[in-house]
């Protein structure tokens, strides 16, 4: 059956996996080898179905909080990172606590108390809610205030005397943050920034991508799962660039009535999908008779993260 009139199919670079996910999912992988199953990971280790699913058919078991783990049991933290508290109960229920947070978040972390022992009010972008917010905010409860959009920029109240700092999520769109950051200097001079950027390399090469991508398609389809944040800005960032744009979990969720009328469709994925499911989605184009599949622009990413320390040393005690 064909695919509509759908001629090529572009796929962005990069896409797919981060260094952090990689790094998060390799470390339930390699727990589950270290102690054997189960292995309980707090939340979704990383924001995508096929991944956690494919984790618990290995032994996995995901609980929505680190205190559904049994008493001694080995628990992963999820690659979002998670309040102080959450290491506290860990450490309460003599948990052997694998720490998966991506590295990128916790300099976000380590900003926030950086900024609370200076006695600043932190002003922290983000998307109320999501695990990644959750937890930073716990590093600084009395000191952190959530703007998520130029119109809550504009009406935040400080003292004219108090001591101002912003961090961001790490998976936000890379020009709406800057016309937050933006709003926020004009309201506040002498706002302290991060050092360097808060939103990952990963987000925003995702995003560059996207991009230039626009220019030589008609439709874009971003694999990645529907509570996945860098995933869902892809899909902004092809809407502000006036394409149509849809989120599927994999090609299942392809609609073909999407296909009546685009020539070429831009294939992306968010930095929690597997490329597996690029290549199912590939598939699914081939056996509707589109041969013309090739990827578009050429990116290379270097990043790698260690494992965390904690399966470092159980893995080779000498660490």
């Amino acid at each position: 059956m064909p695919a509509g009139v759908v001629k090529r199919v572009l796929l962005a670079s990069p896409r797919g996996y981060c260094a952090g996910v990689e790094r998060a999912v390799e470390t339930v992988e390699r727990a589950l080898q270290l102690y054997g199953p189960p292995v309980y990971v707090r939340r979704q280790i990383v924001h995508n179905a096929h991944v956690v699913r494919d984790l618990e058919e290995r032994g996995a078991i995901f609980v929505a909080d680190e205190c559904d783990a049994p008493e001694g049991a080995t628990l992963v933290l999820s690659a979002h990172g998670v309040a102080p508290s959450v290491y506290a109960n860990a450490a309460a229920r003599r948990l052997n606590t694998i720490d998966a947070t991506c590295p990128l978040v916790t300099k976000v972390h380590v900003q926030a108390r950086r900024y609370a022992a200076d006695g600043a009010t932190i002003v922290l972008i983000g998307h109320e809610g999501h695990e990644e917010v959750v937890g930073t905010t716990g590093e600084a409860p009395d000191a952190i205030v959530l703007v998520q959009s130029v119109e809550e920029a504009e009406a935040l109240e400080l003292a004219e005397d108090e001591p101002v700092a912003y961090i961001t999520q790490t998976t936000l769109s890379v020009d709406e943050t800057a016309e937050i950051v933006a709003a926020l200097r004009r309201r506040f001079p002498h706002i302290r920034a991060p050092q360097s950027e808060d939103i990952c390399y990963a987000t925003s090469n995702r995003q560059r991508a996207v991009k230039r991508l626009l220019g030589e398609v008609d439709l874009l389809l971003v694999i990645g799962s529907a509570n996945s944040s860098n995933s869902n800005r892809l899909v902004e960032v092809a809407a502000a660039g006036g394409i149509d744009a849809h989120l599927i979990e994999d090609e299942t969720e392809i609609d073909e009535d999407w296909l009546d009328g685009p020539e070429t469709v831009g294939l992306t994925s968010g930095a929690s999908a597997p490329e597996v499911l690029v290549t199912r989605v590939c598939d699914w184009f081939r056996s509707r008779g589109v041969t013309e599949i090739e990827p578009f622009g050429s990116a290379y990413e270097d990043v790698a993260f260690k494992l965390p320390v904690e399966l470092r040393r159980a893995e080779s005690p000498a660490v």
